[in-house]
Protein backbone atom coordinates (compact mmCIF):
# COMPACT_ATOMS: atom_id res chain seq x y z
CA UNK A 1 0.00 0.00 0.00
CA UNK A 2 2.62 2.67 0.61
CA UNK A 3 4.48 1.58 -2.22
CA UNK A 4 1.28 2.27 -4.47
CA UNK A 5 0.75 5.80 -2.75
CA UNK A 6 5.07 6.57 -3.23
CA UNK A 7 4.43 5.38 -6.90
CA UNK A 8 1.34 7.82 -7.17
CA UNK A 9 3.35 10.75 -6.01
CA UNK A 10 6.54 10.07 -7.86
CA UNK A 11 4.24 9.76 -11.22
CA UNK A 12 2.19 13.22 -10.42
CA UNK A 13 5.63 14.84 -9.26
CA UNK A 14 7.21 13.88 -12.93
CA UNK A 15 4.02 14.69 -14.82
CA UNK A 16 4.02 18.25 -13.14
CA UNK A 17 7.30 18.47 -13.63
CA UNK A 18 6.96 17.73 -17.37
CA UNK A 19 4.11 20.17 -17.99
CA UNK A 20 6.15 22.74 -16.55
CA UNK A 21 9.43 21.99 -18.47
CA UNK A 22 7.04 22.22 -21.64
CA UNK A 23 5.18 25.33 -20.59
CA UNK A 24 8.96 27.30 -19.90
CA UNK A 25 10.28 26.03 -23.59
CA UNK A 26 7.17 26.46 -25.36
CA UNK A 27 6.49 30.14 -23.88
CA UNK A 28 5.91 32.61 -26.77
CA UNK A 29 8.22 36.16 -26.83
CA UNK A 30 6.68 37.87 -29.19
CA UNK A 31 4.58 41.30 -27.56
CA UNK A 32 1.80 43.33 -29.25
CA UNK A 33 0.07 46.30 -28.20
CA UNK A 34 -2.67 44.01 -26.46
CA UNK A 35 -0.55 41.93 -24.82
CA UNK A 36 1.36 44.73 -22.76
CA UNK A 37 -1.91 46.89 -22.35
CA UNK A 38 -3.12 47.10 -18.79
CA UNK A 39 -7.18 44.97 -18.68
CA UNK A 40 -9.56 48.14 -18.70
CA UNK A 41 -7.56 50.47 -16.77
CA UNK A 42 -9.49 53.41 -18.01
CA UNK A 43 -6.99 55.03 -20.26
CA UNK A 44 -4.53 54.32 -23.12
CA UNK A 45 -0.95 53.66 -21.30
CA UNK A 46 0.73 54.53 -24.89
CA UNK A 47 -0.14 57.92 -25.16
CA UNK A 48 1.07 60.99 -22.94
CA UNK A 49 0.30 60.75 -19.01
CA UNK A 50 -1.50 63.47 -18.72
CA UNK A 51 -4.03 62.78 -20.53
CA UNK A 52 -7.48 63.33 -18.70
CA UNK A 53 -8.66 59.81 -16.59
CA UNK A 54 -12.27 59.26 -17.28
CA UNK A 55 -14.32 60.12 -14.17
CA UNK A 56 -17.03 57.86 -15.39
CA UNK A 57 -14.71 54.73 -14.75
CA UNK A 58 -13.69 55.60 -11.77
CA UNK A 59 -16.79 56.19 -10.38
CA UNK A 60 -17.86 52.91 -11.25
CA UNK A 61 -14.67 51.07 -10.00
CA UNK A 62 -15.13 52.71 -6.50
CA UNK A 63 -19.13 51.71 -6.22
CA UNK A 64 -18.13 47.65 -7.13
CA UNK A 65 -15.44 48.13 -4.90
CA UNK A 66 -17.67 49.25 -2.26
CA UNK A 67 -20.05 46.13 -3.10
CA UNK A 68 -17.27 43.70 -3.33
CA UNK A 69 -16.01 44.51 0.31
CA UNK A 70 -20.16 44.49 1.34
CA UNK A 71 -20.22 41.22 0.67
CA UNK A 72 -17.07 39.87 2.68
CA UNK A 73 -18.74 42.34 5.26
CA UNK A 74 -21.94 40.08 4.76
CA UNK A 75 -20.61 36.78 5.49
CA UNK A 76 -19.97 36.96 9.36
CA UNK A 77 -23.83 37.89 9.45
CA UNK A 78 -24.34 34.31 8.78
CA UNK A 79 -22.93 33.34 11.82
CA UNK A 80 -25.00 35.54 14.11
CA UNK A 81 -27.99 32.88 13.20
CA UNK A 82 -26.60 30.83 15.90
CA UNK A 83 -25.67 32.99 18.49
CA UNK A 84 -28.77 34.91 18.44
CA UNK A 85 -32.03 34.97 17.97
CA UNK A 86 -33.94 36.14 14.80
CA UNK A 87 -34.98 39.35 15.82
CA UNK A 88 -31.37 40.38 16.38
CA UNK A 89 -29.96 39.18 12.81
CA UNK A 90 -33.09 40.50 10.71
CA UNK A 91 -32.34 44.42 12.19
CA UNK A 92 -28.82 44.13 11.80
CA UNK A 93 -29.23 42.29 8.41
CA UNK A 94 -31.54 45.14 7.24
CA UNK A 95 -29.63 48.13 9.08
CA UNK A 96 -26.51 46.73 6.81
CA UNK A 97 -28.73 46.46 3.59
CA UNK A 98 -30.01 50.20 4.37
CA UNK A 99 -26.81 51.65 4.88
CA UNK A 100 -25.75 49.87 1.03
CA UNK A 101 -29.41 51.28 -0.57
CA UNK A 102 -28.68 54.66 1.23
CA UNK A 103 -24.93 54.73 -0.52
CA UNK A 104 -26.67 53.81 -3.59
CA UNK A 105 -29.31 56.06 -3.90
CA UNK A 106 -26.61 59.07 -2.77
CA UNK A 107 -24.69 58.16 -5.56
CA UNK A 108 -27.54 57.73 -7.98
CA UNK A 109 -28.51 61.46 -7.00
CA UNK A 110 -25.52 62.57 -7.38
CA UNK A 111 -25.01 61.31 -11.25
CA UNK A 112 -22.50 59.16 -10.31
CA UNK A 113 -24.32 56.25 -12.48
CA UNK A 114 -25.07 58.50 -15.66
CA UNK A 115 -23.05 58.00 -18.31
CA UNK A 116 -23.20 61.34 -20.24
CA UNK A 117 -20.87 61.34 -23.36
Amino acid sequence: MKLLSLLSLLIIFIISALILVLNMISKKSFSDREKNSPFECGFDPKTSPRTPFSLQFFLIAVIFLIFDVEITLLLPIIFLIKISNMMIYLLTFSFFILILLLGLYHEWNQGALNWSL
